[in-house]
């Protein structure tokens, strides 16, 4: 198991691993290995490690999941960080640090996009993240409520959970399946702020809930998911786009997002706070500029009806409609799996170190889907599915 950052799995999630491995030898597993870590430790770098050190990156953190994830073991991820944890360092310095993880781990990543590897991410309760979600209440209450929400959210408190998220699953593939039949040119998204048309390729197809792996293992890459998503085209992005939720960038919190668009790269970027580690991450390379993914979420999905702000995009990116800056899926496209970079650039897919995920959607948004012959069909109106299935 490793977490999406060079921190690790931390060390108060210990119960959750101990359990998860006991379950995983249970049901056949010949190795489970962890990666623990301490995100602490990345503070103290921070106060006192050399200035020009940023730019280093041990090598080992690279090899050990790459090596599984060539092998096509399964990955299991715990997203649960401490959200401003980086909040007041340099922003320099947090850029220069940002830039290098995403480097130095694009080998890995590259196996998630490309569904080599059986993969998922999951979260868990900590102290640090609860106290930011639940700041009036006491340490081991707030606690306590983090961990019933993040139940609720995933359906554990139902009365079968297994049922209701197999139910949960094949709703969100019916919508998948009636978007693929359409095929349409391009989506046109309006809201208070947002006036904005995405092109999609041809032979773009939309996922959700369930994909397989190259090994033919069907997996769920996040609990919990809400989204039903595909790729867009990277030359056909044109209009202005404002954030609805506080993007939580590696420990950086990026609020007030607003990004204009011409002819799929972002030409225009604001932001009410943080604007600078907005245009750092935007100008990581040439795709980061760009999209790479759209994903319909509606507003009355469980996370989104809970009003909280998670400041973790695992949650975050599950109660809005959002779009994602840098590299695009390969099985977001028929036969993609199969196609090279080169040739999935040539039909529209974005390549880049990143992808990061900022969410636009609300009870205010309408989207058209837009036929090649130029009609518009909705697609989501006032945040909800304004078709049938």
């Amino acid at each position: 198991m490793r977490a999406p950052s060079p921190y690790g799995v931390a060390f108060e999630h210990a119960p959750l691993v101990r359990y998860v491995a006991e379950a995983a030898y249970k049901a056949g597993a010949r190795l489970v290995d962890v990666f623990w870590g301490d995100e602490q430790m990345e503070l103290i770098r921070f106060a006192h490690a050399p200035r020009d050190s940023f730019a280093e990156f041990p090598k080992w953190k690279l090899a050990i999941p790459l090596e599984y994830a060539e092998h096509g073991d399964a990955i299991l991820t715990i997203s649960a960080t401490d959200p401003s944890l980086l909040s007041g360092q340099d922003p320099e310095l947090v850029n220069t640090y940002q830039d290098t993880v995403w480097k130095e781990m694009n080998p890995y990543l590259k196996h998630g996009s490309s569904n080599s590897m059986n993969w998922c991410v999951i979260s868990a309760a900590r102290l640090s993240w609860a106290k930011k979600m639940f700041p009036k209440l006491t340490a081991e209450k707030a606690l306590a409520k983090q961990w019933q929400t993040i139940f609720k959210m995933c359906r554990v408190d139902a009365d079968d959970p297994v049922a209701a998220w197999k139910d949960h699953i094949r709703n969100l593939q019916t919508r998948s399946k009636y978007l693929n039949q359409k095929q349409y040119s391009a989506l046109h998204y309006t809201a208070p702020g947002t006036d904005l048309t995405l092109g999609l390729p041809k032979g773009h197809h939309w996922a959700s809930a369930r994909e397989v792996a190259k090994n033919g293992i069907e997996f769920t890459a996040n609990l919990p998911t809400e989204e039903t998503f595909t790729m867009a085209d990277r030359t056909r992005a044109d209009g202005i786009v404002t954030s609805t939720k506080t993007l939580n960038y590696s420990g950086t919190l990026i609020e007030g997002i607003v990004v204009r668009f011409e002819n799929g790269r972002v030409v225009e970027s604001h932001a009410s706070k943080n604007e600078s580690a907005l245009r750092k991450m935007i100008a990581t390379d040439e795709g980061s500029a760009r999209l790479g993914e759209i994903a319909i979420v509606p507003h009355s999905s469980p996370i989104s009806k809970s009003g909280l702000m998670f400041h973790n995009t695992l949650f975050d990116e599950n109660a809005s409609c959002h779009i994602a800056l840098g590299r695009a899926y390969k099985f977001n496209m028929q036969g993609g799996l199969e196609l090279t970079d080169e040739e999935f650039a040539a039909r529209g897919g974005n390549q880049s170190l990143i992808h990061v995920d900022f969410m636009i959607g609300s009870d205010k948004m309408d989207i058209d889907g837009i036929t090649s012959d130029g009609r518009a069909e909705p697609v989501l109106r006032k945040g909800e599915w304004a078709f049938s299935v």
